[in-house]
């Protein structure tokens, strides 16, 4: 039987699952001031540079924000580690614009089908002073940050704290995907009409409360997006 080989802990690691365990039994929560480097080094029998090297580490996680003359606190910014990790990953060509919107679809018809629930009065009005804006533009480049607005206000009225997140990590991303597509799609008549419908269907959708038609516009405003970057 072969010996289980044990990686050495590195000992930053050690001062970031002391601050994990902390979070985890509720002695630090959201907001809350860490202790200084010193005393943390001291407590843990580590150097502060470990200590530094962690507190770094949990705040490229988002889970520590330092402001300067004030120490570090605990946070829980899952956007800016997601933000990061999408643009990476599309600089070093390991996703594309096709998959983002296949992560999109799948994250926004969930978006839609809870917007359809949740909508207010003076949200749909919005939806719909947007949509009319839409329709109105013949920017492309000014549409498409019409098209912005209304994903995101969709994601707001969802109101799930995750998807927001999520949404919100994307969001350079998905702005620079929404503002290439819409232009190439806009460039054709027939697509941007189509798009365009898509769109009102939402609303429709939305003003009515209805569910499973929200799904199914958003997949039908994906077609035509998947159809555009396949002809890219």
């Amino acid at each position: 039987m072969k010996e289980k080989i044990v990686k050495p802990e590195k000992t930053y690691e050690k001062v970031v699952e002391y601050i994990r365990e902390e979070i985890w039994r509720g002695n630090l929560k959201r907001g809350e001031r860490l202790p200084p480097e010193r005393d943390l080094a001291e407590q843990l029998g580590v150097s502060r540079n470990s200590v530094r090297e962690a507190l770094r580490t949990m705040s490229l996680m988002g889970f520590v924000s330092s402001v300067q003359g004030a120490g570090n606190f605990v946070s829980c910014d899952l956007e800016k580690n997601l933000s990061e990790t999408f643009r990476m990953m599309m600089l070093l060509g390991e996703t594309n614009y096709m998959q983002v919107s296949q992560l999109r679809r799948g994250l926004e018809g969930e978006t839609a089908r809870l917007a359809a629930l949740r909508v207010t009065p003076k949200q749909l009005v919005k939806f719909e002073d947007v949509v009319a804006q839409m329709e109105q533009e013949t920017d492309n480049n000014r549409a498409a940050k019409l098209d912005q607005q209304f994903h995101a206000l969709l994601v707001e009225t969802a109101g799930n704290k995750l998807i927001h997140a999520l949404f919100g990590a994307m969001i350079t991303t998905v702005n620079e995907f929404i503002a290439t597509m819409y232009v190439r799609i806009f460039d054709s008549e027939h697509t941007g009409a189509l798009l365009l419908a898509a769109h009102k269907s939402i609303v429709d959708a939305l003003r009515t409360h209805d569910e499973e038609a929200a799904l199914h516009a958003i997949w039908k405003h994906f077609e035509i997006v998947d159809s555009a970057i396949s002809h890219m």
